[in-house]
């Protein structure tokens, strides 16, 4: 699915991929009148200011309202012939609005998008209310959602797009707040539930997904350097896994590494690990993730560092797991 040329520069670079999702439904609605959103509270946190001021007829706001969000925008899914958008806090839209998702969308199976930013640490030192490291884990287990996790603006921008073109429910996890390190310079060919080979290896491979693809590409020159060659594989389809890649890669390695800003219960090396319990002679998984602990808060780097995220840290983690006798 390609993205404007005209923006694709300036939008892959704006390092922020709430706004970044915005531009999305500018785009969106330039070519499909009937697309709606919903917000809880703020336009301008959902990033909606653009498509605001084009069409105020089209988006509303609930308030501080997110189960209330949701069951509006099932209200106006189950009338109309496109879909809706519901946007706020990963935290809220997920944690505070999951009995509404999962009878609503999940059971009923009303086309509606919900987009929750700010996953992952990225509200930082607002703290725990605010964070959201579990959130997969929950919208996973409900059956008929798709879960979309982009590494980037401009993968924001694509995901939004996909998620419009997809029947039923779809959940858009946008992890890290403002200045997202860019990991596709150049347009490219995104399409849901087929992960995407960013570099190659023959030592071992390491699964990311949203922040820590960056931070894995990082890990893997760091290796390089140790002469350890790694493969990245940026999974940015949570569910529905991309088990083909992951059948090439269990025959290829005896050792995997699935790294996510995100619980080790319950999100995407959850996935993995299930995957593979039903194949024989898999390769050893190790996951790096948040432990099942809540740690000081403080900034993502910070927090990244309490829990082992940071490239360094991969590179440590992984380089000691493949040397280890």
């Amino acid at each position: 699915m390609a993205v404007n040329k005209g923006i694709l520069k300036a939008y892959s670079r704006m390092g922020q991929k709430g706004a970044s999702s915005g531009i999305g439904m500018v785009e969106l609605g330039k070519e499909r009148p009937s697309i709606r959103a919903v917000v809880a509270d703020s336009v301008a946190i959902a990033s909606l200011d653009r498509f605001n001021n084009l069409y105020p007829n089209r988006i509303i706001n609930v308030g501080i309202a997110e189960q209330n969000m949701i069951s509006v925008a099932a209200g106006m899914a189950s009338e109309s012939d496109d879909c809706v958008f519901a946007f706020t806090y990963a935290a809220f839209i997920t944690a505070r609005a999951l009995e509404q998702v999962r009878l609503n969308l999940g059971y009923h199976k009303f086309n509606v998008k919900i987009v929750g930013n700010s996953a992952g640490f990225a509200m930082e030192m607002l703290g725990v209310s605010h964070w959201a490291v579990e959130d997969i884990a929950y919208i996973r287990a409900i059956p008929n959602i798709t879960i979309l996790s982009p590494a980037d603006s401009l993968e924001a921008i694509k995901a939004v797009k996909a998620a419009a073109e997809l029947q039923g429910p779809v959940y858009v996890r946008l992890s890290g707040g403002a200045n997202v390190p860019i990991v596709y310079e150049d347009d490219y060919d995104y399409q849901v539930g087929k992960a995407i080979t960013l570099k190659e290896g023959t030592d071992t491979a390491i699964i990311a997904t949203g922040m820590m693809v960056k931070e894995s590409l990082k890990a893997a020159a760091l290796l390089e350097e140790k002469g350890i060659s790694c493969k990245v594989i940026n999974m940015h389809t949570i569910k529905p896994l991309d088990t083909d890649i992951l059948d090439e890669i269990f025959k290829q390695y005896r050792c995997i590494f699935s790294i996510e800003e995100h619980s080790k219960i319950g999100g995407m090396s959850s996935a993995i690990a299930e995957y593979k319990s039903g194949i024989a002679n898999t390769p050893v998984q190790i996951s790096i993730g948040v432990d099942d602990t809540y740690r000081k808060l403080g900034t993502q780097e910070f927090i990244w560092q309490q829990y082992g995220l940071t490239a360094e840290q991969i590179c440590e983690t992984i380089y000691k797991q493949l040397t280890k006798k």
